[in-house]
């Protein structure tokens, strides 16, 4: 992607649509310099389900972003959450014939093009995350060794074609071009970790409004995305029709009062819920704060659960190590890390944006990670290739067969990493 001066990211996501604009400073880090964030409408799952709403939803949010700057963007980073997105690694070789490797073998080894993805799914990163010579793995730069075959293992993120093209059309809608569609928990880790996370392992679970979306980083690399769509909206939901109360205030009681673990003293305190179609002289509903944390807590546990399945189910789990870093507006719910902690069984921590520079308090929490995480994708060397991927896989040497996605990734990432 190429460098530019003026920043934008837009995160649309399914409780909110969020935009950053910022500038390079001196030292390449992004200062930020518009913010806009709308409440989200037209997206359910990350997905996009009213293209007129969404569209009134991101205009909003980039015209607020826009005059807070005092600058008029055109091209946008965009962030994807759902999607269905599938992770898969596949490997490509080429032939050095015993010779010391150069910058040429490289250069034909990884911008020979990418597999084929077929009609229905769209590539959207493709990322090395390692090399081997003649079966030797664990190679970071292979540039002057010696063998025979040269081999590199590229990460691959695709998303449904469909989805894809419906978030595109919607910015288009907007005016703005997109430049780069991003995976969310990507963009996450790379506001929210550390170096020293993404060299020894870490999940980054980016716990949205409508999908809970997942991202393993490992010797300073992503090697596996998936996505659960289930998030803080279900959990409105299902306090709504336990309480019988309007979604308002629904979302209300989650924020005020709501827990993902019970407290000893939850059977002495109360809450108001409103009852739906009742007016403001009815009598007030005093509800036991047991019952609402009755309610959140089996929704969030049920969310893990299936973070879990599916970091085991890809072979992920190992690989990442002892360590999780939560964002998303979902994981703010008090009691989440200390549950996250118990099921995953792992050390878990709360992640804000750590690496863009002018954001305000109200900003500078795990909810707006990914959008801070798409402002440094932007101005960051990340390695991607899908800029150079081909419609076909070429004939002849210099591709293997795809090693299969989840269910065979588990394989390749307990022998390789």
């Amino acid at each position: 992607m190429a460098r530019r001066d003026l920043i934008a990211a837009l995160d649309i996501g399914s409780s909110k649509v969020c935009c950053f604009i910022g500038r390079l400073d001196g030292d390449k880090r992004v200062q930020i310099t518009g913010i806009g964030h709308q409440a989200s409408q037209g997206v359910k799952a990350g997905a996009i389900v009213d293209m007129d709403a969404a569209e009134e939803a991101i205009m909003a949010a980039v015209n607020t972003a826009e005059r807070m700057a005092g600058e008029t963007v055109r091209d946008v980073v965009v962030g994807m959450a759902g999607g269905q997105p599938a992770s898969q690694v596949i490997d490509m070789r080429t032939g050095v014939n015993g010779g010391p490797v150069r910058d040429a073998d490289l250069r034909r080894l990884l911008y020979g093009g990418m597999p084929d993805t077929g009609a229905e799914r769209t590539l959207l990163h493709a990322i090395p995350v390692g090399y081997s010579i003649d079966g030797s793995n664990g190679i970071r730069d292979p540039r002057g060794m010696h063998g025979q075959t040269l081999a590199v293992h590229v990460h691959q993120v695709t998303a449904a074609a469909s989805a894809v093209r419906n978030i595109t059309t919607c910015v288009e809608r907007c005016h703005l071009n997109v430049s780069e569609i991003v995976s969310n928990p990507y963009a996450a880790g790379l506001a929210a970790l550390v170096s020293d996370e993404t060299e020894l392992g870490v999940a980054v679970i980016d716990m949205g409004g409508g999908a809970t979306s997942i991202a393993v980083f490992v010797e300073g690399s992503p090697v596996f995305t998936d996505c659960v769509p289930v998030g803080g909206i279900h959990v409105t939901n299902d306090i709504a029709r336990g309480l019988a109360t309007p979604l308002a205030h629904a979302e209300r009681l989650k924020t005020l009062h709501g827990s993902a673990l019970p407290s000893p003293s939850d059977d002495r305190e109360t809450v108001i819920a409103p009852q739906i179609g009742e007016d403001e002289s009815s009598e007030p509903n005093h509800v036991p704060k047991s019952f609402l944390v009755s309610i959140v807590a089996p929704r969030i546990e049920e969310t893990l659960e299936l973070v879990r399945a599916r970091l085991e189910a890809g072979g992920a789990s190992q690989v990442a190590g002892r360590r999780v870093v939560l964002v998303g507006g979902a994981s703010q719910l008090p009691g989440v890390p200390e549950l996250a902690a118990r099921i995953l069984d792992k050390q878990v921590r709360i992640g804000r944006p750590a690496h863009v520079g002018g954001l305000a308090e109200a900003t500078n929490g795990p909810a707006f990670a990914a959008c801070a995480g798409l402002m440094r994708y932007s101005e960051e060397e990340t390695g991607d290739l899908r800029a150079h991927a081909a419609p076909r896989p070429p004939a002849g040497e210099g591709f293997l067969a795809r090693l299969g996605p989840l269910s065979r990734m588990g394989g390749w990432l307990r022998e390789n990493l």
